[in-house]
């Protein structure tokens, strides 16, 4: 049992939940701690056996969204938790990266590509719904570092650059050539300088601030 992979599902739609469990849970490598229906139930189930991933539907009664979000990160600090919800409002996704979560993943997602995400995104991998992503493109008035303010080693912006490009710590490490802890630290620095609170959000400063555009403009030279 050690093994394997330990969920938490909340949402408060009764056979959406039935039916995560049973998919899920089909899959060997994963087990089902349990399933709630608000945040605060599934929190004390998250306190009392903490689960590896929690998948949070973004629209809960009672406590939702970000403050749902901010507890489980400040309480639990070692699970991901990933947003699994039908909005595909932008407010919510840059709401979502700024309280800390782990991925952000639609509810119309394919079974084999969400069973695939978080494979990934245990594994440390960006886990983003495509078409949220293309959002993140486009300007949005954030209190976080103007790119001309920041200064990142060599090394630093060759780890966002794989970071954006939604590689591992392992997969990282191999393409550059160091050790999983060096990336660790280089992930850790990033995160200090850019004022940020997750490797995804990492990846949709890169997209957004225009980091992307000006490494590509520095390899054609």
């Amino acid at each position: 049992m050690n093994s394997q992979l330990t969920l938490l599902l909340i949402d408060d739609h009764a056979l959406l939940r039935q039916g995560l469990a049973e998919l899920l849970g089909a899959v060997p490598e994963f087990h089902i701690l349990g399933t709630a229906a608000s945040a605060d139930e599934g929190l004390q189930l998250a306190l009392a056996d903490p689960p590896d991933i929690v998948l949070l539907d973004w629209h809960l009664p009672g406590i939702q969204g970000s403050e749902a979000l901010q507890r489980f990160k400040q309480q639990l600090p070692e699970s991901l938790v990933i947003i699994l919800t039908a909005s595909d409002d932008q407010a919510d996704l840059r709401q979502a990266l700024a309280a800390g979560a782990n991925g952000y993943v639609l509810k119309h997602t394919e079974p084999e590509q969400l069973v695939a995400q978080l494979r990934g995104c245990h594994k440390g991998s960006i886990t983003l719904d495509p078409l949220m992503l293309q959002g993140l493109h486009q300007p949005v008035e954030v209190e976080t570092p103007d790119l001309n303010q920041v200064v990142l080693t060599e090394r630093e912006q060759q780890t966002l650059l794989l970071i954006a490009d939604g590689l591992s710590n392992k997969l990282i490490a191999r393409e550059l050539g160091i050790s999983d802890g060096t990336v660790k630290i280089h992930v850790k620095h990033l995160l200090t300088k850019l004022q940020l609170h997750s490797r995804l959000e990492l990846a949709a400063w890169a997209h957004r601030g225009g980091f992307l555009q000006r490494m590509q403009q520095a390899s054609r030279r």
